[in-house]
């Protein structure tokens, strides 16, 4: 098997860019890997995602959004990360599970509890590796958006925060797992701690070795 990292935080904290930069640093060391996000990663959650994303639909409630979030998370799962998984790569995903937990649970206020039945539904139970949470204040981390904001970027700043707070309550819950990450600091600086992160987790699995000996 190979190995399941994903990018986590909230809005504008430069998860997208920074699991991007580290494809492709992974990739110029010679590892494979496959990188992905959510929603959307297949042809379901990619119109799930126009949707969830459209910030003139307000009416969709809690409940829903759960469900359309997981039905493209089990897509996902099934279509990409597993298969990808199978072969050996390094699998970056932006956004996973956590995701659910932080915004329909603790942004939306749904049951806890309910969302790991759900999610366990859609993942059949696989958890990434490694989460790599960017943390930031969520104003600071607003400001960064270009517009126009879609829905999520639209929710009022107490929402935000509560993400945040969710977020940082799964990192202290999981610390063998999480890694929390400044992501107030530069571009650069952030970039680096996260490759000699992952550099570390990458050599422990072996993983160019498994590949030499198939």
């Amino acid at each position: 098997m190979g190995l399941f990292i994903s990018f986590e935080g909230c809005e504008g904290c430069g998860k997208s860019t920074q699991a991007k930069r580290l494809a492709a640093e992974l990739q110029r060391q010679g590892y494979p890997v496959t990188r992905t996000y959510e929603p959307g990663g297949t042809p379901l959650g990619a119109q799930l995602r126009r949707y969830l994303k459209r910030a003139s639909d307000s009416t969709i409630s809690p409940e829903a959004e759960l469900l359309l979030f997981t039905a493209a998370r089990s897509q996902l799962t099934r279509d990409i990360i597993l298969p990808a998984l199978e072969q050996g790569h390094i699998v970056i995903c932006d956004r996973y599970s956590d995701s659910t937990v932080a915004y329909q649970g603790y942004g939306r206020g749904l049951s806890l509890d309910t969302i790991a039945v759900v999610n366990q539904l859609a993942t059949n139970g696989l958890r990434p590796d490694l989460v790599l949470l960017l943390d930031m204040d969520p104003f600071c981390a607003l400001q960064r958006k270009k517009m126009p904001r879609d829905r999520f970027e639209h929710e009022v700043l107490d929402f935000h925060q509560r993400v945040r707070n969710g977020y940082l309550r799964l990192a202290r819950e999981d610390p063998s797992r999480w890694v929390v990450l400044d992501a107030s600091h530069s571009f650069p600086g952030t970039a680096r701690t996260i490759q000699q992160v992952v550099s570390s987790l990458v050599k422990s699995t072996g993983i160019l070795q498994q590949l030499s000996e198939h």
